[in-house]
């Protein structure tokens, strides 16, 4: 309770003067996974989870974590792991006549996201209902019900079975923008497509790091590298205050990332 109060003081604060998120001060202490609508830039949007929908609120219209400079008339966008559509809304606002690609594998939340983009006046998204991966195949996917779905290759969990494809193919052009927050996929999706990356000018991985597996942020910050980006990395969600003595996990995940990728040098001044 403690963390909701702070919280709602936070939100509070920094949008005293916004009060088009306003409604998401109620939200902090409502129960998670119950369906409600919202209404956001005046249109009502259908949200499964009060807790996620705060967070990507947050992160994406009160930060602006996904804001990228572009003299391009139509930005070329590939969104993967689009979940309700908040950042395709984003992106939108942004550029209005940005070209997006948008991938959400999960049935029941690709509905949401059809739904709430279908109450905007948007040109040029085509939706898909895939995961990315680094084939064209079939796989078991975890649906959690918000914004955690993910592809299970452990076989374990509440499975469903979805479809799959290669980002290969949507990299053969130039993208402005690439965003992968696909939920531990995007170490396989990367090394499949790594010639390829030559082709986008920013991009956004979102890292996660499962207890007990792996961690492969190594990889990425090499292929990233490799193809000519400078990175800058924040802690997003999983943090640890004392590592050493005590890991906190959430979701399964011991540590998540934010990873920026950049190829202009204007930052690299002072």
């Amino acid at each position: 309770m403690i963390y909701k109060i702070k919280l709602f003081l936070q939100i509070l604060l920094k949008n005293r003067n916004r009060p088009a998120f306003w409604h998401l001060l109620p939200l902090v202490f409502k129960s998670r996974y119950q369906a409600f609508t919202a209404k956001l830039f005046g249109r009502k949007i259908q949200v499964p989870d009060s807790a996620s929908y705060v967070f990507m609120c947050r992160e994406i219209f009160e930060r602006e974590i996904y804001r990228f400079p572009s003299d391009e008339k139509q930005p070329v966008i590939i969104d993967g792991g689009a979940n309700i559509g908040l950042s395709v809304i984003f992106f939108k606002k942004l550029y209005s006549h940005a070209q997006i690609t948008a991938f959400e594998p999960d049935s029941q939340i690709f509905e949401i996201l059809k739904n709430n983009l279908q109450q905007f006046d948007f040109k040029d998204i085509k939706l898909e209902k895939k995961a990315l991966w680094k084939t064209d195949t079939t796989l078991q996917f975890e649906s959690e019900g918000a914004d955690g779905g993910r592809i299970d290759t452990k076989q374990k969990g509440n499975l469903v079975e979805v479809s799959a494809v290669s980002l290969r193919p949507y990299l053969t052009k130039e993208i402005d923008f690439l965003k992968l927050d696909i939920e531990g996929a995007e170490t396989e999706v990367l090394e499949s497509c790594q010639n390829l990356l030559k082709n986008v000018k920013n991009i956004f991985i979102e890292y996660h790091s499962f207890e007990q597996q792996p961690q492969t942020l190594a990889q990425i910050l090499e292929i990233l590298k490799s193809n000519g980006f400078r990175y800058y990395i924040e802690n997003n969600g999983v943090t640890s205050d004392k590592p050493f003595q005590a890991i906190r996990t959430a979701s399964g995940m011991d540590m998540q990332i934010n990873i920026f990728g950049y190829r202009h040098s204007s930052s690299e001044s002072n």
